[in-house]
């Protein structure tokens, strides 16, 4: 599961206990993703806090677009098939979900989509190098200071996170294995699916 010793269920208590419970009761099981914060509940809760203040301004779809490209950016299979799974649920269908992770200037995605995945990669690959234009191209498209802010928000969230997936050794639940095949082979694109 990962390449540090996390707390095992039998020895869970307390606030590892809870964040077990939770995660049981949302997925059905615990996910490597939270077993891999068990030595460390309390930056658990503090990122789900932080991804509630991002997320709760942010119309869900964009959420899901700036996060998958950053994902993307830093080939992070657990976040591309995560949020992957939340695009194909709720806003395209699979074979959409793929192409979109193949080359995010497709069919189903108009300017303003490509132009936030575009921004949010270039967060999450090097933020050093964004400019004053790349500012504009979002406000020229309707975007305000504020959308500009959360788009930057949500891509920095998923650098922090999937660098400490990744960093951990956390594989992606075996889980995904379910995903349609295609969708699923698209989104693999850094460590693999845990073995069922």
């Amino acid at each position: 599961m990962a390449f540090i010793e996390t707390i095992a269920d039998e020895h869970a208590d307390g606030a590892v206990a809870e964040m077990y419970g939770r995660a049981r009761e949302t997925s059905g099981f615990v996910p490597n993703m939270v077993r891999a914060f068990s030595l460390r509940p309390e930056v658990w809760a503090a990122w789900e806090q932080l991804k509630a203040a991002i997320m709760g301004p942010m119309d869900l779809r964009r959420y899901e677009l700036a996060t998958f490209a950053s994902a993307r950016r830093l080939r992070s299979s657990y976040c591309m098939l995560a949020h992957g799974k939340v695009l194909a649920d709720r806003f395209f269908d699979p074979p959409a979900v793929r192409e979109i992770a193949l080359d995010h200037d497709s069919p189903g995605l108009d300017e303003t989509d490509l132009a936030v995945m575009d921004f949010a990669e270039k967060v999450a690959g090097d933020a050093g190098q964004i400019t004053e234009a790349d500012m504009q191209r979002l406000r020229d498209l309707g975007l305000d200071d504020r959308d500009i802010f959360d788009v930057a928000a949500a891509a920095a969230l998923r650098s922090f996170f999937s660098k400490m997936l990744d960093s951990l050794g956390a594989l992606p639940d075996a889980d995904y294995e379910k995903l349609d095949p295609g969708m699923r082979e698209a989104l693999t694109i850094g460590r693999p699916i845990e073995a069922s």
